[in-house]
Order: structure tokens, then C-alpha cells, then sequence
């Protein structure tokens, strides 16, 4: 998880340089023409082609329409908010995935969690203040729609990995949101520059990388365990901003950020107590 969190911070920044040329169904397109290739490499290396073999189709299509409208919605983000603020809001979605691995996958969830996610979602609020990139910011809303599909993706990793292989789960996740986002884009298809070529290369190159970890991650670990490791973006990010942009979070972005990330250790923590008291 911490380094699918890594790559996925590398692929960020390269899309957030895309953005401001391209719309963002394009970019999401690139992101996932671009993975493709090596995903698909790795797949056939590693399992043949049997191991492309589908098994559960609704769920792979329901992460197909997940991955569209995550990666659409953060790359439109990505247009105004650097990526720190961007992180920052993203960050309810380890909150959202224990939340719902209690109808979803059946996991215990007691009141002091269930308290550690109220407070996450306080810290949310904050991030959303009604002012500059606040409430009113379709951007920052778009995060959270963004988050909500990361979530719901995540959840059906878990499920899937009872009977799908981790090549299917990955290949076609690519390729759905290549094909689907390049469908939605075709009408406004912007020719692409020579120039971007390293660009969309390096973002397919970690794009990859980062599929595998964080498929790797969910299929054989607790999903309420792991999630608060996404918070770790949060340190790229400003790397990324600072060195790339020249741009550092505000206090209320460090604020709300400082609230979500206490609220997820704490999960992470209470995780660590309930799995010790199962297994001593």
C-alpha cells in the first residue's frame, strides 16, 4: 500500500501537468491506454491467458464505471487544486472504505471507530469551508466524488479477489477506463503534443505500478487495516507541489488534514486491538 500510495503520487503529478491541456476525459483515457501495455505484459507473464478469464463480469463492469468517474472527476480537480488539497479531501475515502466493509464485506466496526470516522468527516468539513477552495468549489466536490468511487472499487476488490485473479482485475479495469473515457472524449479529442509523450510514458509506467500494489493490497489484506496508508499522499504531495508548482497548503488545509489523518491512525490502531484480541 505504501507503494502503490508512491506511484500513485508520481501518476498524479503527470496527470495534473496533462490537465491543463487536455479535458479530463481525455486524460483519464491516456491514464488507462497508457497502463495498459505493461499491465497486460505483466498479466500474460505472469498467469497466461487464463488468468484474464472473467468470472464475476458485473463487478468488473461496476469497476470500470467506478474507475471512469474517479479518474475523471480527480483530474478535473486536478485542474485548480494543487495536490495537497486535493490529497487532503481525498483523504475521507479510508474512512468511507471501513465504513462500508461493515454492510459490504462483514466486517466489525465498534463505536470507537464508528467515533474516529465522525471526527474524519469533521476534518472534511473543515477542508470545506465555504470560502476560497471551500464548499462552493465544484473542484473539492469532485474530490469527494472521486473518493466515494475509490471506496466502492476497493470494497469490490475485496469480493472479487474470492474469485477473479489479480491479472482479470487489473487488465480489465485498464481497459474499460481507456475504452470508456476515450469513447466519452472522442467528440472533444485534443491531438496530442509530441512533447507529452514522457509525460502520458511516465504516468503509464507508474500508473502500472501502482495498479498492481494497490490490487496486491486489497486482495490479501483487511480493507479497514490498510486504507489509512493512503495518507502518506499527503507527504508526496506537498513534495510535488512545492518542487513542481511552487505552492505549499494553507493552515485550514493542514487543519482539516491534521484531524482526517489522526482520525485514521486511530483506526488504524483500534484495527490492531480488535485483531490481537481475536488471535492473542
Amino acid at each position: 500500500m505504501l507503494a502503490a500510495v508512491a506511484f500513485f503520487s508520481l501518476m498524479d503529478a503527470g496527470l495534473k501537468t496533462l490537465s491543463t491541456g487536455y479535458p479530463p476525459f481525455q486524460v483519464a483515457c491516456l491514464r488507462g491506454a497508457a497502463s495498459l501495455p505493461f499491465v497486460l505484459a505483466w498479466a500474460l507473464w505472469s498467469g497466461g491467458v487464463a488468468s484474464l478469464r472473467v468470472h464475476r463480469w458485473s463487478l468488473h463492469l461496476l469497476r470500470g464505471v467506478l474507475g471512469v468517474t474517479m479518474m475523471v472527476c480527480f483530474v478535473y480537480a486536478l485542474q485548480t487544486l494543487p495536490l495537497s488539497t486535493a490529497y487532503s479531501i481525498f483523504f475521507v475515502a479510508p474512512l468511507l472504505i471501513t465504513a462500508l466493509s461493515v454492510p459490504l464485506l462483514g466486517e466489525r466496526v465498534g463505536p470507537r471507530r464508528w467515533t474516529a470516522i465522525a471526527i474524519g468527516l469533521l476534518g472534511v468539513l473543515v477542508l470545506l469551508r465555504p470560502s476560497g477552495e471551500g464548499l462552493v468549489s465544484v473542484a473539492a466536490l469532485a474530490v469527494l466524488v472521486a473518493a466515494t468511487g475509490y471506496a466502492l472499487s476497493a470494497i469490490a476488490v475485496r469480493v472479487l479477489g474470492r474469485t477473479d485473479s489479480m491479472q482479470s482485475m487489473m487488465v480489465w479495469l485498464m481497459a474499460m477506463i481507456a475504452v470508456g473515457a476515450g469513447a466519452l472524449a472522442w467528440p472533444d479529442w485534443v491531438p496530442i503534443r509530441a512533447a507529452d509523450g514522457w509525460v502520458i510514458l511516465g504516468v503509464g509506467v507508474a500508473g502500472a505500478l501502482g495498479q498492481y500494489a494497490i490490487t496486491e493490497a486489497f486482495r490479501v489484506g483487511e480493507a479497514s487495516l490498510i486504507a489509512p496508508l493512503e495518507y502518506t499522499a499527503l507527504v508526496w504531495g506537498v513534495l510535488l507541489d512545492l518542487s513542481l508548482w511552487g505552492v505549499l497548503p494553507d493552515a485550514i488545509t493542514w487543519l482539516g488534514a491534521a484531524i482526517i489523518v489522526a482520525s485514521g491512525l486511530y483506526l488504524l490502531r483500534r484495527e490492531r486491538v480488535h485483531v490481537e484480541a481475536e488471535h492473542p
